[in-house]
C-alpha cells in the first residue's frame, strides 16, 4: 500500500509538473504573438481579470521595482495594449488598464483553447470532482504564491560573479 501511495504521488509531481510546463509554452506563444515579453503578459492577464490597476499595485504583483513598472506600463501603452486614466480619489495616482484592442487580440487568441478546454473538462468530469479540481488548484496556487513571495525576499546573485551566496530563506 505504501509504494502504491508513493506511486500516485510521483504521478501526481509529474502531472502539476508537466501542466505547469504547458501553461509556460502556451503563455509564451500568446506573448510571441502579441509582441510583448513575459512579464508584460502577466501584466495584460492580471488587467484583463481585474479591469483596472495602479501601478504599484501591478508592481507588487509582479515583484517590480517602481521603475521597472514604469517602463513596462510605457511599452505596453506605445503598443495600444494599455491606457491611463486619472485616480478617481488620489490625484497623486493613476489607474492603468487595457484597452479594447488589447481585450479583441486576447480574446481572437485565448478563446479557441478556453471553449475548446472547458467543453472536454466538463465532459470529462462531474461537479464533484471538479469542486476538488477547483480546491487542489486554489490550495496549490496560495502555496506557490507564499514560496514565490520566499524567493522574491532573497538577495540575487551579483552580475558577473558566477556565485551565489547559500539560500537560506
Amino acid at each position: 500500500m505504501p509504494e502504491e501511495n508513493e506511486s500516485i504521488k510521483a504521478a501526481l509531481g509529474r502531472a502539476v509538473q508537466a501542466y505547469q510546463g504547458a501553461v509556460d509554452d502556451f503563455d509564451r506563444e500568446v506573448a510571441r504573438l502579441l509582441g510583448v515579453n513575459e512579464t508584460d503578459l502577466r501584466c495584460l492577464e492580471l488587467l484583463l481579470a481585474a479591469e483596472r490597476a495602479t501601478p504599484g499595485e501591478l508592481g507588487g504583483r509582479l515583484g517590480l521595482t517602481t521603475g521597472s513598472v514604469t517602463a513596462m506600463i510605457d511599452r505596453l501603452e506605445k503598443r495600444g495594449y494599455l491606457a491611463r486614466t486619472p485616480h478617481p480619489t488620489d490625484r497623486r495616482s493613476t489607474l492603468v488598464q487595457v484597452t479594447p484592442e488589447l481585450q479583441e487580440r486576447a480574446r481572437a487568441l485565448m478563446m479557441p483553447f478556453v471553449e475548446d478546454s472547458a467543453a472536454r473538462v466538463y465532459a470529462r468530469y462531474d461537479d464533484e470532482q471538479l469542486a476538488l479540481v477547483a480546491d487542489f488548484l486554489d490550495f496549490n496556487r496560495e502555496v506557490q504564491e507564499r514560496h514565490t513571495e520566499r524567493l522574491r525576499a532573497v538577495a540575487a546573485p551579483k552580475r558577473g560573479s558566477g556565485k551565489s551566496g547559500p539560500v537560506s530563506a
